[in-house]
């Protein structure tokens, strides 16, 4: 007869040290979230030593179930049949009291890096679970299983352990004190004319004609367009005949309330001006990409993710950080071969308005077939991404941001566009830089997994999924 004790609520976590921590902490964080009550040896995970004694109290009177982190680590010089002494105390220590008290499927093995069934005696008799190919799909499998053996979440606070990741974990894997200089994801805006102009159209027909035909960049909400151009009239050619159109309504709008978010009762409220100069912003954005004659794609949220084909770029791009003190020069490519094809690197954009007028960039991988044609199978291009990130440090990626907005400089120093007869924008080829007295020696492993992901490796929480679609001519 199983045990069904109340004092048995403690999911155990058994795993070698270190090489499987990231796993470890990842799994115990998930679960933590969920509510359940987790137990895992902290003071080994930063190099401490094993506290025998409570991990035989846990095992023998608390623990409803002992998921042993299953992987090659495990055993001595990765020899299958040879555990390591900790791994072995703790398994024997499982089957001895899941036999004495007739506990069913006692010890779980999750597999984290596909190794045989049979690394120790019995191992393939024992309910094993699959988180080789993904963490995320071999987790809901163990929430299955734990639902199927009857095992709710307690609702534990998970304060405790955030405070010990933080305070604990991340202070002893690499955290130091060191000057460095971070780059953050947003591309500030220096300086732009003081006013937004809003113009109101009989129809959106006419407000898109406008917005195409119109020199300058325009943002566009059905049959309103705003810009900084300010004019009485706009000369448009419709049917191979040049004349103006007149506007019904012209709101004159200041920067600096839009983004104070002060506006009136009605037409144009406060959320009204900032949609609008937000959409102006995205076109400013858009129009730069686009007279670079670069591609684009459109994500499942709607957003562009735009990036250097093999034929537009030609070769690894050369820039250099502001404030190094070795000025030289570094290169870093924005495509490559992947398998039979190729990987390119891709930025989306969004505005944001505080803390400054800035454009905030997500980064992104796509692939191509020939360094210009996209992958039609979307599965195939969301493994690929994983694959391919999980290979690609903080490093990798801020030198493929900055070299990219380098590559937007085409030769000069700054990215350039007309936003007015007489005004240029001019944004410098960094985005915000900070100074830090802390610093953190990343490792160079690549088989390095995220922990805060919930997918090994690589997530895409926001719903980016890239589809494929023409190139517009807008």
């Amino acid at each position: 007869m199983q045990d069904s004790s109340p004092a048995r609520d403690i999911i155990f976590i058994s795993h070698a040290t270190p090489e499987d921590n990231d796993f470890t902490v990842w799994l115990a964080s998930r679960l933590q979230a969920d509510g359940f009550e987790v137990w895992i040896d902290k003071h080994a995970l930063i190099g401490g030593e094993k506290f025998w004694q409570e991990i035989d109290l846990t095992i023998r009177n608390k623990a409803i179930k002992v998921l042993l982190v299953y992987s090659q680590n495990i055993c001595f010089q990765k020899q299958p049949g040879n555990l390591k002494e900790g791994i072995e105390k703790e398994k024997s220590m499982a089957e001895s009291i899941a036999k004495t008290n007739g506990l069913k499927d006692f010890l779980i093995l999750l597999n984290i890096d596909g190794s045989a069934y049979n690394l120790f005696i019995g191992a393939d008799m024992l309910n094993q679970i699959p988180f080789y190919d993904n963490w995320a799909g071999g987790y809901s499998q163990l929430l299955k299983k734990f639902d199927k053996d009857d095992i709710t979440p307690k609702n534990v606070p998970v304060g405790d352990f955030a405070k010990w990741y933080e305070d604990e974990y991340i202070l002893n894997s690499g955290v130091k004190a060191m000057h460095e200089l971070y780059y953050d994801s947003c591309w500030p805006i220096p300086d732009l004319p003081p006013t937004i102009y809003i113009y109101s159209f009989a129809t959106d027909s006419i407000a898109n004609i406008i917005q195409q035909q119109l020199p300058y960049p325009a943002g566009k909400i059905t049959n309103f367009i705003t810009s900084f151009y300010d004019t009485q009239a706009f000369e448009v050619e419709v049917d191979g005949i040049l004349g103006p159109i007149n506007y019904r309504e012209k709101f004159e709008i200041k920067v600096s309330d839009v983004v104070a978010g002060i506006g009136g009762e009605s037409f144009p409220t406060a959320r009204d001006t900032q949609n609008h100069f937000k959409y102006l912003l995205n076109r400013i954005f858009h129009i730069i990409m686009r007279n670079r004659h670069l591609s684009w794609y459109r994500m499942a949220n709607k957003n562009l993710a735009y990036f250097f084909t093999a034929r537009m770029l030609g070769k690894p791009v050369k820039f250099q950080y502001s404030f190094r003190s070795k000025k030289a020069k570094k290169t870093k490519a924005l495509y490559g071969r992947y398998l039979s094809n190729c990987w390119h690197f891709a930025l989306s954009s969004k505005p944001v308005l505080l803390p400054q007028i800035a454009f905030s960039f997500k980064s992104h991988i796509v692939f191509t077939e020939d360094g210009e044609n996209l992958w039609d199978d979307k599965d195939k291009m969301h493994s690929a991404r994983r694959k391919k990130g999980r290979m690609m440090f903080n490093e990798d990626w801020r030198d493929m941001l900055i070299a990219f907005l380098h590559a937007l400089c085409q030769g000069g120093d700054s990215v350039k566009i007309q936003l007015s007869p007489s005004f240029e924008l001019s944004l410098k080829p960094w985005t915000n830089i900070y100074h830090s007295d802390f610093g953190y020696t990343e490792p160079k492993e690549l088989d390095r997994h995220n922990i805060l992901d919930i997918e090994n490796g690589f997530s895409d929480e926001d719903g980016d999924e890239l589809e494929p679609v023409e190139v517009e001519n807008a």
